[in-house]
């Protein structure tokens, strides 16, 4: 898999290839906890093992907020797996729950047949069952893991964890480095899953509930996706806990901080790092190529996307979560210098607004002679539809819903062109399996700042995004939305490359659900 998708681009893309670099990390001072690999050795030489298990647990969101949630090996989020550049991994998936469940690897182009998509890539691990990931770790940077069946349901439980690849080539060091996940939960459909089930959760007990989707009256005016969204999540975390709850993370002066931002949720979390001068390094776990100083700005981090943050400690600051909700509170991560526990920020001078990040950094040099293989249009929207007595809400991608959408076909090697313009009500952060993609332009204008390579990016009401991806990776990959109750509800793809057979047959009893 490359780096890079198209050198031809950008005359500077190929310092975006160079800029791939790790981090000398004096102290590792991550704020979840990194599972331990085992060297084992088979035929094809050295690996490293990692053990995880989907299992049932008691978890402390906040004070007197305690559940019983889905994690991996006890904690949510699951343990961090971090692997260096290079090694060849195996993680090995236990499933002890009663649900079938898999893996995902959000953001990193794994082969095919490991990227954990039920009906599409393997069947459900059943319960009682294990399975065995295998992949080489060849690109560096942040990313997140998080089981791909039913995961509207399962990601709302607690099923993820963070995936970091350290570079061999140490580039920059950090004296601290932190990863922090960020989610929403529900009490309002604890206590209905309570209710109905007897198991406390975190979401619904079924995928059309946590869609709101079913509204067996039509004739009472139905909430909006957004309105549900606000109404529904009451409960935002940092790691797993909120509020008191979230550890201050201690650091010394002049210390240089690397953080780790990753959205494991389903809304977009507006953050302030009080009174910060801070450079965004990588996006997606990929670097910027310009990464100048950003103050008085709030970072718009929306599902799925990662952005890593490079600051200098001086006096203590917060990462504040800067949104419409009073519940949004709660998710305050409050860092400490040299042991001081005051939590008082000065006020901003001026009210914040979020960072546009297609405007960040130094604009390149664009070469307009690229031909593109093949383009296409991804209209999204939504709608409601009436079926038995009821009114559904579904998400849509040309006017059609999952499995309806005709997939988008390619050849190996192809260079190819996707405009996508959002139509409705609704954010669509529209992910990319399996590959990297160049954001090109922006409601028809090049990106004014530094050249950008993702793998989910928001698409707000009224925008239209350009971008194009080399297809340099064999297999049949999963193009949605990452507010998981879109993708539930209809707004999922799929990018089939001509010739590609799985190495897996469907079994219709493994209850198979790639959403």
């Amino acid at each position: 898999m490359s780096k890079t998708i198209m050198l031809s681009l950008f005359s500077g893309l190929a310092v975006i290839a160079a800029a791939y670099g790790g981090y000398d990390v004096l102290t590792k001072q991550a704020s979840t906890e990194v599972l331990q690999g085992v060297e084992k050795q088979d035929a094809q030489g050295a690996y490293q093992e990692y053990v995880v298990e989907a299992r049932e647990a008691k978890w402390e969101l906040k004070a007197g907020e305690k559940i019983s949630a889905w994690t991996f090996n006890g904690s949510v989020p699951g343990s961090e797996l971090r692997v260096q550049e290079g090694e060849r991994v195996k993680v090995v998936l236990k499933n002890t729950l009663e649900q079938p469940v898999s893996i995902h690897w959000h953001g990193y182009p794994v082969p095919n047949a490991m990227d954990g998509i039920p009906g599409v890539t393997q069947n459900a691990v059943q319960p009682g069952a294990s399975f065995t990931y295998e992949f080489t770790a060849t690109v560096p940077g942040t990313y997140w893991y998080h089981s791909h069946q039913d995961s509207a349901t399962q990601v709302d439980r607690g099923l993820y964890g963070a995936l970091v690849v350290e570079s061999k080539e140490q580039k920059v060091k950090y004296d601290r480095e932190f990863t922090l996940l960020l989610d929403e939960w529900s009490t309002e459909m604890l206590g209905a899953e309570q209710e109905a089930t007897g198991h406390s959760g975190h979401g619904g007990g079924t995928t059309s509930g946590m869609d709101h989707s079913g509204h067996s009256d039509t004739s009472a005016p139905a909430l909006s996706h957004d309105e549900m969204m606000q109404q529904m999540y009451n409960i935002f975390t940092v790691n797993g806990k909120a509020g008191g709850e979230i550890e201050p993370l201690q650091v010394k002066k002049g210390e240089k901080i690397k953080l780790r931002l990753i959205n494991a949720g389903f809304q977009t979390h507006q953050l302030n790092l009080t009174n910060q001068t801070f450079k965004i390094t990588h996006l997606d776990g990929q670097p910027l190529q310009s990464s100048p100083d950003v103050s008085g700005a709030l970072l718009a981090i929306a599902p799925g996307e990662r952005y890593d943050v490079e600051l200098t400690a001086g006096a203590n600051f917060g990462i504040l979560c800067a949104n419409d909700s009073p519940a949004k509170a709660d998710m305050a991560v409050h860092v400490e210098v040299d042991g001081n526990d005051s939590h008082e920020y000065a006020a901003p001078a001026v009210e914040l607004s979020p960072l546009d990040i297609t405007a960040y950094g130094k604009a390149a040099s664009v070469n307009a002679n690229v031909k593109y293989d093949l383009e296409t249009t991804l209209l999204l929207n939504n709608k409601v539809v009436h079926k038995d007595g009821k009114s559904q809400e579904v998400y849509t991608i040309n006017g059609n819903i999952h499995p309806d959408i005709p997939p988008l076909r390619v050849k190996k090697g192809q260079v190819v062109k996707v405009a996508m313009t959002n139509e409705g009500t609704s954010d669509h952060p529209m992910h990319l399996h399996g590959h990297f993609f160049q954001v090109l332009s922006k409601n028809g204008q090049p990106l004014q700042g530094t050249p950008l390579l993702k793998d989910t990016l928001n698409v707000k009401p009224g925008e239209t995004y350009e971008v194009a991806f080399t297809a340099d990776n064999d297999g049949n990959w999963m193009f949605h939305c990452h507010d998981l109750h879109h993708a539930a509800a209809g707004m999922m793809t799929t990018v089939e490359y001509d010739g590609y057979q799985p190495g897996f047959v469907p079994d219709p009893k493994a209850g198979n659900r790639s959403e």
